[in-house]
């Protein structure tokens, strides 16, 4: 037998490590990717994310986006990594007074898009932990139930952003 043909300690060791890391980079990107990719993502199609921005001791900010849902379902909750709470909240005008209610949920109807938006539904952030710049963006869990009463969450990230000028604002 020749000892030759063995590798040494060390290099055995080194080796050994590298599997090792290997072998967790595919576990973790394997266990990411099944995260990221459940069926229940596919469920609410979610687009044009924003963020106004906010001036330095605000402490309210507001967030806008079109969730399109594939089944009937409600949207129950917000989290965001920039505010103490979220609320979702809709906008309505009553006898000439614009008035801004909290709401227990927003009902989503199947392949209907509903539009948060200026002046109407929108997700309001409470307790703002820094100002809201440009350029930056917000990162929000939102959580769905269906009929069943089963929940599920999905992740959004929102950029901070001017609001787009209509044309009656244009100068």
């Amino acid at each position: 037998m020749n000892i030759d043909n063995f590798p040494q300690p060390k290099q055995a060791m080194r080796k050994l490590n590298q599997y090792a890391v290997f072998l967790l980079l595919a576990i973790n990107s394997t266990f990411a990717f099944s995260l990221g990719n459940t069926a229940t993502n596919d469920i609410v199609a979610i687009s044009e994310a924003w963020v106004r921005p906010t001036n330095p001791g605000q402490e309210v900010g507001a967030a806008y986006m079109t969730l399109t849902s594939k089944e009937n379902l409600d949207l129950v909750s917000a989290i965001s990594d920039a505010s103490g709470s979220v609320e979702i909240h809709s906008m309505t005008m009553e006898n000439g007074i614009m008035k801004m209610r909290n709401l227990d949920s927003l009902a989503l109807e199947a392949g209907k898009p509903y539009r948060l938006a200026p002046g109407g539904f929108h997700l309001m952030l409470f307790d703002l932990k820094k100002p809201l710049n440009i350029g930056e963006h917000v990162n929000f869990v939102l959580t769905f139930k269906n009929k069943n009463n089963e929940q599920f969450k999905q992740n959004i990230k929102a950029n901070i952003q001017a609001p787009k000028e209509s044309a009656s604002h244009k100068h």
